[in-house]
């Protein structure tokens, strides 16, 4: 008799850090789970060894090889006859994932974004309506990536890490329970989080980030990003800029009617570390021990946290009247080491179908899958 662990199947879409890790950790469990890359190269050597070797130095976590039977470049044969279909990509790929995945979607699949930093529920859900998408599936997003993890190479992921608990919600709300039930037959990890606003506004990545990444250009371009990026690259200076951001996010999500947790708060839920400040906690937290800063400040904390989760923030901070002028001043500087106009090409309230709507028709929304007037 099938046992309820395996009765559901997973797809997981996107090959990267957090993608193999997540792949290889529900093989190592038991799941039927295929592996999506938009690209082969990077699931050539995948492929070639039909799975990959999962590293971890922590006994309780599940480490070995993982066997594969699907890694695949073509989309519809990664989602064919899959129950849960798991996004792990950067978010700056949200979109195009979600124009690919339209004509292949059917009734009763689930979506999830491993994270969908800021947004990114509202902006996949508009563009599946925009493009025509006639499933009838769930969009949820999680409110981080459930792994510290690092692809070794290409065929080798280590996982540092996995967090305590992450909270998953669904657009409308009322299906999270659904969508966490299904989830936890194979990740009890994931928990019930209250609406996708909540998720979005608590993606503490937007905090750690961009900012520490801007915060320490010199050094990364000086040592070629050799030091340890969260336990040396957040001085105690560094973290006192990282709570006024902090405090302009929580201003945000309690003017659109969330709360949202603190990062220190965060922390102690994600990784049981506690202190009396956000540099003590940020201390206290072994989970982040041995990740090194990026080799250059060409990064994804730049490139995609700060279209992706700071600009969303900065932006329905606009809509609901509260001023962010730390969140502006990184978004600005970021602009500014990549020649970039991150304001232009990021995920503001227009993008996730949010335009013209108030803030109680907002609320309605996401809650309830609806618009009262």
């Amino acid at each position: 008799m099938e046992s309820k662990k395996n009765k559901y199947k997973f797809a997981v879409l996107g090959a990267g850090h957090g993608g193999t890790a997540m792949a290889g950790h529900l093989s190592l469990l038991g799941i039927d789970v295929s592996l999506y890359n938009r690209g082969e190269d990077r699931i050539r050597a995948i492929k070639e060894r039909k799975g990959i070797e999962i590293l971890s130095n922590c006994d309780h976590i599940a480490h070995g090889f993982a066997d594969l039977k699907i890694v695949t470049s073509n989309i519809s044969e990664a989602i064919h006859g899959r129950d849960v279909i798991m996004v792990v990509l950067p978010a700056t790929g949200h979109q195009f994932i979600a124009e690919q995945l339209v004509p292949h979607l059917v009734d009763n699949q689930i979506i999830v974004l491993n994270p969908g930093r800021t947004g990114g529920a509202l902006e996949v859900l508009a563009i599946l309506k925009e493009k025509g998408c006639k499933a009838d599936v769930v969009v949820c997003e999680a409110q981080t990536l459930l792994y510290a993890s690092r692809s070794i190479n290409p065929g080798q992921t280590q996982i540092f890490r996995i967090k305590n608990s992450v909270p998953v919600a669904a657009i409308p709300a009322h299906r999270t329970p659904e969508v966490v039930g299904i989830l936890r037959t194979a990740l009890p990890q994931f928990i019930p989080g209250d609406n996708v606003m909540k998720t979005s506004l608590n993606n503490i990545g937007s905090i750690f980030h961009p900012a520490v990444t801007v915060l320490n250009a010199g050094r990364i371009e000086s040592t070629y990003g050799d030091f340890e990026y969260y336990t040396e690259g957040i001085t105690p200076s560094v973290a006192l800029i990282l709570e006024k951001l902090d405090r302009e996010r929580v201003c945000v999500s309690e003017a659109l009617g969330f709360q949202a947790m603190t990062a220190r708060e965060w922390l102690y839920l994600a990784y049981d570390a506690a202190g009396r400040t956000l540099y003590e906690a940020m201390r206290n937290n072994r989970g982040y021990d041995g990740i090194m800063a990026p080799k250059t400040v060409m990064t994804r904390y730049i490139t995609e946290d700060v279209p992706m989760s700071l600009v969303p923030i900065a932006s329905l901070g606009r809509l609901c009247g509260v001023s962010t002028p730390v969140i502006d001043s990184i978004i600005m500087l970021s602009s500014i080491l990549h020649n970039t106009d991150y304001w232009e090409c990021g995920r503001t309230a227009d993008r996730m179908g949010l335009t013209g709507m108030t803030l109680r028709e907002i609320r309605t929304f996401i809650t309830e899958g609806k618009i009262n007037n």
